[in-house]
């Protein structure tokens, strides 16, 4: 008899010229993709992201015309977090231009992505999409996405070499409760992590013009701040604005996988269950697309990375229904409860990591 291969690898028998399961599989990603295209979803919106575009440099422009009339004014911190909020805006239209969602041309998506995060945003878009794409490719995959890779927070415990003690203990624990207050340092990060790829020794497809668009940004948006600002207003304008902005994509970026289940890091799974099964939606109206920047639709992003933003709530109920059909998990909660899943997660993963070795029967009756 025949034999195919199942979704772990393992060889099954299979009866003449029957499908195995592994066909079936990857035929339903085809049989979802050819509705889609058919659909119409896929077209390009310039349209809507002109207007996105211009609006938001509109908004720039008068933040900035604020900022420089209300001068050396505690009031300046209003601007800060006005200013952290439209920067957040922005790099939300950067991702879109780096997935291919806005132009046909990808030369103009990466132009555009250049402009939008290297020169508006200050962030570097090498950086980020060599990252991003990674997890795209392997979400919630054990050593294979970047943003579950242990370091100062422990995202799993499945390849932890020690136990967390002492004072990384103590933090571990509580790691969930202190998630968000430590996105106040994310801003920060972004900006760091941009510059040491920039500078450093790495491949970066376009240096040139990222050090050049970087060193103009952020040059000249310090240069400002601290012209126009006594120096401890100007750190503490930074601070609202840098801290704001890391708690703002950390609130919309972390409730899409914290939480959701990990893929050990030799499965084999096709492309619609590993990016479907690890994703998590968050409904919640035109106001929660709008603060998250159609990142609610996490599981019609992932996939299909390159759909234009608007479409994505369109598509919606189209992977609803072809998921549920199929018995595929899919997962859809509001935005507080999300973020409540998040804390829940890390402060349980804290607490395994107090001893990452232990025996699972042993802690049931401990």
């Amino acid at each position: 008899m025949p034999s195919s291969t199942s979704p772990d690898g393992a060889a099954t028998p299979t009866a003449a010229g029957a499908v195995s399961v592994r066909e079936r599989q990857v035929s339903d990603f085809a049989e979802l993709s050819r509705a889609v295209h058919d659909s119409g979803l896929m077209r390009r919106r310039h349209a809507y992201y002109w207007v996105r575009f211009l609006v938001l440099t509109a908004l720039l422009a008068l933040t900035f015309a604020a900022f420089v009339v209300i001068g050396p004014s505690w009031w300046q911190l209003v601007i800060a977090a006005v200013l952290a909020v439209l920067l957040g805006q922005v790099m939300f239209l950067g991702h879109d231009a780096a997935h291919r969602q806005i132009f046909d041309s990808g030369r103009w998506n990466d132009w555009s992505s250049l402009v939008i995060a290297n020169l508006y945003a200050g962030m570097s878009y090498g950086w980020w999409q060599h990252k991003h794409s990674r997890h795209h490719a392997k979400p919630n995959q054990v050593g294979a996405d970047p943003d579950i890779a242990t370091g100062f927070l422990v995202f799993h415990t499945q390849e932890l070499r020690a136990a967390r003690t002492g004072v990384k203990g103590w933090f571990a624990r509580r790691q969930g409760w202190l998630f968000f207050p430590l996105l106040l340092l994310e801003g920060l990060n972004l900006h760091v992590s941009g510059v040491k790829t920039v500078f450093g020794r790495g491949t970066v497809k376009r240096r040139p013009v990222e050090i050049a668009f970087m060193t103009l940004r952020v040059g000249g948006y310090l240069g400002v701040v601290f012209w126009l600002l006594p120096v401890g207003m100007a750190f503490a304008f930074l601070g609202v604005q840098l801290g704001l902005f890391g708690v703002y994509m950390g609130a919309v970026f972390a409730p899409n996988h914290k939480g959701m289940p990990l893929v050990p890091r030799d499965a084999r799974l096709d492309f619609l269950r590993r990016q479907v099964v690890a994703s998590r939606n968050v409904h919640g109206g035109p106001a929660t697309d709008l603060f998250m920047g159609g990142l609610n639709y996490q599981i019609e992003h992932h996939l299909f990375p390159s759909m234009p933003r608007p479409n994505l709530r369109r598509l919606q109920p189209t992977v609803r229904a072809f998921c549920a059909e199929r018995g595929i998990t899919y997962t859809e909660t509001s935005l507080p409860r999300s973020w409540g899943i998040v804390v829940r997660h890390l402060n349980a993963v804290g607490l395994a990591a107090r001893d990452p070795f232990q025996c699972p029967l042993v802690t049931q009756y401990r």
